[in-house]
This record gives structure tokens, sequence and C-alpha cells, in this order.
């Protein structure tokens, strides 16, 4: 090996080992970036609310106390409403992406001679809506207002998750629907046992849009079916202890409230109330996400056409 050849390897090495330093310093910046919003406000869910107010909290709490936490879970309909926000995520999420992954291979069929006009008459529908009122009077038509169906039959169908499960079904190999007709299968069977397994990773993705949608839905409860409390959802009483808490601190002046109950002892204020309530209604989020993401990996399905 000549002593030109290496200077060269020499060179690229310690440029190997530069891009390596300076690339683990930039992601290190990222997730800092991203992960210091969420410990802010854990660390001010757990920090004394009068204290909060003074502000210099970054990291770490300042006051421990469990207040904030006391005083969102005291809800006596939390439970029920817990329930209610669990059942309408899972039968949102799981009809959902059956509806709309039945949509979406139809799309993705070459044959249907319907494609382009269907998927324009979609497309139209995610920029012309007829806005509430209209549909307030169509759910009621329909019979679904103040029912436990008005949160989660509206949503089973999406223009833009069938668009994106449809896009990812076109990139599959047509040998594979091919094969699967040979063999004398269906359109059903070819949809449930080839292209399902193949488009976990669209399936996961989308699933995890329509269950974080339902899951941080309050306003249509509050629309739809705002007085029976057995049809209470976690977000929607969550929503009204903020509004409460900040209506009761409206015209005091510093920020923290007196419990009328008790002299001189302050309940949370809306910034303490806040920080407790976007943890309690994160939580559970943070708990499914790891579950889905091994299937954020794309080309799952090379290798499973032999050439």
């Amino acid at each position: 090996m000549s002593s030109r050849t290496k200077t060269i390897k020499i060179k690229a090495n310690i440029g190997d080992r530069i891009f390596v330093i300076f690339n683990t310093i930039f992601m290190f910046f990222i997730i800092a970036i991203m992960l210091y919003p969420l410990l802010n406000v854990l660390a001010i869910s757990f920090n004394d609310p009068t204290d909060s107010l003074r502000g210099g909290i970054w990291l770490l709490p300042r006051v421990w106390t469990l207040q904030n936490y006391e005083q969102v879970l005291s809800n006596p309909l939390l439970i029920t409403a817990f329930i209610n926000s669990v059942g309408r995520t899972v039968i949102s999420t799981a009809g959902g992406l059956f509806i709309c992954s039945v949509a979406a291979y139809v799309l993705s069929r070459k044959e249907f001679a319907w494609n382009k006009f269907v998927t324009i008459y979609f497309l139209i529908t995610m920029y012309i809506t007829a806005g509430l009122i209209p549909i307030f009077f169509l759910f009621r038509d329909l019979g679904i207002l103040n029912t436990f169906q008005v949160f989660w039959v509206p949503g089973l169908f999406g223009a833009f998750n069938v668009i994106v499960i449809r896009t990812y079904m076109q990139g599959l190999p047509d040998s594979l629907v091919e094969a699967a007709r040979i063999d004398g299968a269906g359109e059903f069977l070819i949809y449930w046992k080839i292209i399902m397994p193949i488009c976990k990773p669209v399936l996961a993705t989308v699933g995890l849009w329509i269950a974080v949608g339902n899951w941080n839905d309050w306003f249509s409860n509050f629309v739809f079916a705002p007085f029976d409390d057995s049809l209470t959802t976690l977000q929607y009483e969550l929503q009204k202890q903020l509004a409460t808490a900040m209506a009761a601190i409206g015209g005091a002046q510093q920020g923290f409230l007196a419990d009328p109950g008790a002299t001189g002892v302050r309940a949370p204020t809306p910034v303490a109330i806040r920080s407790a309530t976007t943890i309690v209604a994160t939580v559970p989020i943070l708990c499914v996400y790891p579950f889905l993401q091994k299937y954020f990996v794309k080309g799952v399905h090379v290798g499973s056409v032999k050439g």
C-alpha cells in the first residue's frame, strides 16, 4: 500500500469520526429540544401551585406536592370517563382501520373502473365540509345524539386515511395478488390474508392517528352529548376542571385561588391544573406508542416475492 493511499485512508477515518461526533451532538440537541416541554410540564404538575406562579421551574419541581393530581383525580366521574374514552378509542381505531383499509384496497386495484372518480370525490370531502350545524342536525336525524354511537360512528371513515393506505397498497407487488388469484383466492381473502399483514406499518401509523384523535377529543362530547354523565369522556371532564379553575381565578390577582372552605389554603391554579391534566391525558398514549413503533419501518414486504 502506497503512502498516498494510507494518507487518504487516515483523512477519511478522521472525517468519519468528526462526522459521527457532530452528528451525535446534534441528535442529542434535537432530543433535548423535544423532551424539554414534556419534562417541564411534568415538573410543574408536581410543583406547589402557588410556587409555580413565580416561574423559573425547568426540569425538577421546586416544592414537591401531589395536590395538583389530587384535584384532578378527585372527580367522581373520572373512572366512567376513562372507561368511555378507552372504549371509543378502541372501537373507533379498530372499526376505522377496517373500513378505511377495505376502501383503500378497492381503490388500489387497477381494474376498478371508477377509481379516479371515487378518489377525487374523497379528496373533495377533505376540503369542503357542511359545517357544525348541519352535522348536528344530521346526527339528530340519525338518532345518535346523546348516545355512545356519536363518539365512534362518524369517525369510522376518513378520506385522508384511505388515501394514505391506498398509496401504500399501490406500492406493493402486483404479483402477490395475481399469485393468490391463480390459487383461487377471492378478493376478501386476498385483502385479509395477503394485503393486510404486509400493510402493518401504514396501518399502525394510521391507527395511531385515529387513536390519538379520539383520545384527545372533548369537543364532540361537549356538543353532541353534554348532559349525560354516563357518556362523559376523560378529556371532557379534564377540560371542565380546567375551565372551572380558570373561571374561578378570573378576578383573582397574582393568579392563585383561596379555598373558601379553609382560610389561607390555596387550591391548584390553572397553570398547575393544566400541567397535571396534560400528564394524565398523555400517559395512556405514551404507554401504547412503544408497541406500535416497531411497525414504523418501511419495506417489510421486500423479499416477499422471489425473483
